[in-house]
């Protein structure tokens, strides 16, 4: 399926108040009700993290890049030219780290990890309308519970040793890793900025 990453825009204070189906303000409820999430303002809502998740956050282009061949991921929020995928809590302070371990340290990217006191913005509930220039899920939270001991969200695991399907922290901090790098040099070569990108259609499934 072909996504088209479209330019940020402000919303109207109308399209910040309300959407057609839910406020706002039950956007925030839906959260806490459904997935345990803690929530935080009403216009936008905003989404806590450091307590049931973490987030990495990567430029889109290098994003959707990194999701065609990480494997299995958690959810995956847009916001603009900016994606947030949801990780195990903790994964913020593992990263350092990881990077390092992965030779990646001391490479420029524009990779960044929200932990404890960070927050996103929330898009709307799964299946919701999105206001124009809102946050939006590519992957949605439909559950984030445990499947047969499996995690959902991606979690650092001892250097590769999750098996099968099990999302897994390390491959893809790696794969967004090396898009970052590789736009990085996209950049370098055209002059031009790496989400320039972003305003192209790119395939996602």
């Amino acid at each position: 399926m072909a996504l088209t990453v479209p330019p940020p825009r402000t919303p109207s204070p109308a399209e910040r108040d309300s959407d057609a189906d839910v406020p706002l303000g039950d956007w925030a409820r839906w959260y806490e009700r459904e997935l345990g999430w803690a929530a935080a303002g009403s216009a936008p809502v905003r989404l806590l993290t450091g307590l049931r998740f973490d987030t990495l956050v990567v430029p889109a282009a290098a994003g959707l890049a990194a999701l065609r061949r990480a494997g299995p991921t958690g959810p995956v929020a847009l916001t603009g030219r900016r994606m947030s995928l949801l990780v195990a809590p903790g994964s913020a302070d593992e990263l350092p780290g990881l990077l390092d371990w992965l030779e990646w340290g001391g490479v420029s990217l524009a990779l960044t990890a929200l932990g404890a006191g960070g927050r996103i913005t929330a898009p709307p509930p799964p299946g919701r309308p999105v206001p124009p220039g809102a946050a939006s899920w590519l992957r949605p939270p439909w559950s984030l519970r445990e499947q047969d001991g499996v995690p959902v969200l991606p979690a650092f695991s001892g250097f590769g040793s999750r098996g099968g399907d099990a999302p897994d922290l390390i491959r893809l901090v790696d794969a967004v890793a090396t898009e970052c790098h590789r736009a990085r040099l996209t950049h370098a070569r055209t002059g031009l900025p790496a989400d320039e990108r972003t305003a192209q259609p790119l395939a996602f499934s």
